[in-house]
């Protein structure tokens, strides 16, 4: 991938494609593409052919998506499968179709069974059963995956898949209606020190582990491999977090300390708390020379500033 390579960033705006497409004109690459979709609907199948016929991107970052968190999975099950496979079906296909050299395909953690014994090895795909509340997102991706594997296999395609785990940061989404949890806890607790609220309610019991990695932290790990990485290397898709996790009682506690909130938590034990444990094992990505290395407490505080600043621009609080 030339610095002049014609690289088509699908999704740049969304949290994970705004950190690739950030990078990338930082590291002096000349020629990235993007669309909004307003400007491509990635739905649609006419108009991703037209854009790769006209465009003749050479690789692609497929960030593109329809992600969210407990509740928005459960409210749009339909939106969830069904916009992810037309995304990736379209993308795949055209790739192919119009010769792309290298694809690079982001997945997620939850792709793996709900029971997966921890950490989490790339292995262990397909092994039990999802966790119910995000199964729809799920089966997508990992239709995803399959999709990659079975262009390589029968054509011959250099189509790589990446699963990170979950991921934070700029430009993240803070919608608390489709907001993964640390974003959520982030306007939660602001929120709460803006208006001198003592307590804030949490869905489930505090006690699940997740791990976490800050979205520039991907985005270098997704450029790496798409420099370093080849399907043909060891044929299989490559998992991407710190391998470390954290309980969301004490994620809680360090926005809070972030936010410089000095109020207590409430656990509404009524919520589902989704799956007990979610820590991938990242060995294989430690082989092929990447590490993170954004600490938690300080992709926090970044996050946080960020999240803040635009809320004053947009005049929603003042800090």
């Amino acid at each position: 991938m030339l610095k002049d390579s014609r690289i088509f960033v699908a999704g740049h705006t969304g949290l994970v494609g705004s950190a690739i497409y950030r990078q990338l004109q930082s590291s002096g690459y000349t020629n990235v593409i993007v669309k909004s979709s307003k400007e491509l609907d990635l739905r649609q199948s006419e108009a991703v052919n037209h854009f790769f016929e006209n465009n003749q991107p050479e690789y692609v970052f497929m960030a593109a998506a329809k992600v969210g968190g407990i509740y928005a999975n459960y409210r749009y099950p339909v939106e969830f499968i069904t916009d992810n496979l037309s995304i990736q079906l379209n993308i795949i296909q055209a790739a192919h179709r119009y010769q792309v050299t290298k694809l690079l395909f982001l997945g997620s953690s939850c792709i793996y069974p709900k029971h997966s014994e921890q950490p989490i090895r790339e292995e262990y795909l397909l092994d039990g059963k999802l966790e119910p509340t995000n199964e729809p997102y799920a089966i997508a991706k990992i239709a995803g995956i399959k999709m990659c594997e079975a262009y390589n296999r029968q054509y011959g395609t250099d189509f790589i898949s990446v699963m990170p785990t979950n991921i934070y940061g700029i430009q993240d989404n803070f919608n608390l209606e489709s907001a993964h949890v640390l974003p959520a806890l982030i306007r939660k607790i602001i929120e709460a020190k803006q208006s001198n609220t003592e307590t804030v309610e949490l869905w489930g019991t505090g006690k699940p582990r997740r791990e976490f990695l800050f979205s520039d932290d991907l985005a270098d790990a997704c450029i790496y491999l798409m420099q370093k990485y080849s399907n043909q290397d060891i044929g299989e898709f490559v998992n991407v977090g710190t391998g470390e996790d954290i309980a969301i009682a004490d994620l809680a506690d360090i926005i809070a300390q972030a936010v410089g909130y000095t109020g207590r938590f409430v656990y509404n034990d009524s919520k589902p708390d989704g799956v007990s444990r979610k820590r991938l094992d990242v060995e294989r990505m430690k082989k092929l020379g990447w590490e993170a290395q954004t600490s938690l407490t300080e992709g926090i505080a970044r996050t946080v500033r960020w999240y803040e600043q635009q809320s004053e621009q947009a005049g929603a609080i003042r800090i």
